[in-house]
């Protein structure tokens, strides 16, 4: 959390407002170009299909690395060591990840008009159990998400400031620009505007990284401090901490590749070629953005010694005072930065909030209570209902039960079951409805049954228990019972390219 950055106050609402604007004028201009936004789902949500090489690059970064990359990531590098390293190799392996299916998932996306992930998914299987358990699966996942986005931006907002702008305000303010520019502008806005909120994000990682090197010292220093007093963060982890490396690994590699979000990025690009290319640049953001966090990290050890974990999560607005405070520069460099962050987390905020309301509108409305709704009407209801849920999600980060904590931990765990249906069901024409269907539901109960009990046997995470228990049945249930010749050669004709 971003908390006591005493280099905000008027500085810091000056930067507040300024984005605020800037992000209002990007959803008005983009809806004076394109007034046919309201009439059609394939332009609100996807903004025509027509994502240039460089929008859809940055509209990918700045909702793959949230303003939470920044601020969470530097404290664990801290408390971790180089052990955070896996920071990193699982930025990395999303990457991968999307390219188990993505250009593949296009091709057909384009072909079939899909505007939703829950489309593929309708279109594959022809299941209405498959339907609704995978868009109930992504709105949970989508949810939790947002709620982390708003918590983050209050905290970033009320540090930015110096205080000056508390938490529930700052969380107001920027939630009502965002409904409004989404409003406007649908995916075209929020795509744009991200570009925006990358780049300040890109620029503000470089130059917290540059001041740490000279106010602190580069990491030849902190290596050297680290072997005299810290010498467990130089050294690798333990067999348990090896097997939960992994499984942190395996966890995000299929869980942040499916995020029903960036699923809909596939779907709004110009081409399958504009794709790749946007693709390509990514490999390049773990080193440029995550490295760098991890970096900065480690450089803290050197400069703040001895933090508790509590005090850790303050790292990046500590070392951010002191840079502030050597010059005029390196001040406003400061203040972009945390400007940076902020915008960041509103840039994942809309993204998911655009999804979240599409699945609403067109799969759960459109599709099974107002068949007959036109597409403009479709879109009206995902917008009150995006308002609505925000407003549930507000009062939640507000005054969160004690019990919802597990709740909200269940994030990948439950989202990663969808992973055979998206993956698999891409590739494999036999693969058997039911079988999918049941295993989606026994690797959900599991998942939550044993995140609840806090049971992580080998400290592997409860989501892959679940998703090998669900990738078995699909697995097992498909190589044991036959589908149809008209069901296999409905298939070929989605799948078979």
């Amino acid at each position: 959390m971003v908390q006591d950055l005493a280099f905000g106050g008027w500085s810091g609402i000056l930067i507040m407002i300024v984005y605020g604007l800037i992000m209002l004028l990007i959803g008005f201009l983009t809806f004076l170009k394109n007034k046919n936004v309201r009439e059609s789902n394939d332009e609100y949500y996807l903004g025509g299909r027509g994502l240039s090489v460089m929008v859809l690059f940055f509209t990918f970064y700045a909702t793959q690395y949230s303003g939470n990359t920044i601020i969470g990531y530097a404290p664990t590098g801290y408390r971790m060591g180089f052990e955070w390293l896996q920071s990193v190799t699982f930025m990395i392996l999303v990457i991968g990840g999307y390219l188990l299916f993505a250009p593949r998932l296009y091709v057909l996306g384009k072909k079939f008009k899909f505007i939703t992930p829950t489309d593929w998914l309708e279109k594959r299987f022809r299941s209405k159990g498959i339907t609704i358990l995978g868009s109930i699966l992504m709105l949970y996942g989508l949810g939790n998400y947002l709620l982390e986005q708003f918590v983050a931006v209050g905290q970033g907002v009320a540090g930015l400031t110096g205080g000056t702008i508390p938490y529930q305000v700052g969380v107001v303010f920027f939630i009502i620009i965002m409904l409004i520019y989404s409003w406007l502008g649908g995916m075209r806005s929020v795509a744009y505007t991200d570009t925006m909120q990358g780049i300040a994000l890109l620029i503000g990682v470089f130059v917290l990284l540059v001041g740490s090197i000279v106010y602190f010292g580069g990491l030849p220093t902190a290596t050297d401090y680290m072997q005299a007093y810290a010498p467990e963060k130089l050294g690798v982890p333990e067999s348990n901490g090896i097997v939960g490396w992994f499984s942190m690994l395996l966890l995000v590699f299929i869980g942040a590749s499916i995020y029903p979000h960036a699923i809909q990025r596939i779907f709004a690009a110009k081409s399958v070629k504009t794709l790749k290319k946007s693709f390509t640049a990514m490999v390049w953001m773990p080193f440029i953005t995550t490295g760098v966090v991890f970096i900065v990290g480690i450089i803290g050890i050197n400069a703040f010694p001895g933090l508790d974990t509590f005090e850790s999560e303050k790292l990046v607005g500590m070392m951010a005072n002191v840079i502030a405070s050597q010059n005029a520069l390196f001040y406003w460099a400061m203040v972009l930065l945390f400007g940076g962050i902020i915008a960041a987390i509103i840039s994942t905020a809309d993204s998911v909030l655009l999804t979240f309301s599409s699945i609403i509108s067109k799969d759960l409305y459109g599709r099974y209570i107002n068949p007959n709704a036109t597409e403009p009407k479709q879109i009206f209801v995902g917008k009150i209902i995006g308002i609505i849920s925000v407003a549930i999600l507000l009062v939640i980060a507000w005054y969160p039960p004690a019990t919802l904590y597990q709740i909200f931990v269940l994030k990948f765990e439950l989202l990663v079951q969808i992973a055979p249906a998206f993956i698999l069901g891409l590739y494999w024409k036999r693969l058997h409805t039911k079988s999918v269907f049941v295993g989606m539901i026994v690797g959900t109960i599991l998942s939550a049954a044993m995140t609840f009990a806090n049971y992580t046997p080998f400290g592997i995470f409860s989501g892959l228990w679940g998703l090998f228990i669900n990738l078995v049945i699909c697995v097992v249930g498909s190589l044991l019972f036959t589908v149809s010749r008209s069901e296999e050669e409905a298939v070929d004709k989605v799948i078979g390219l």
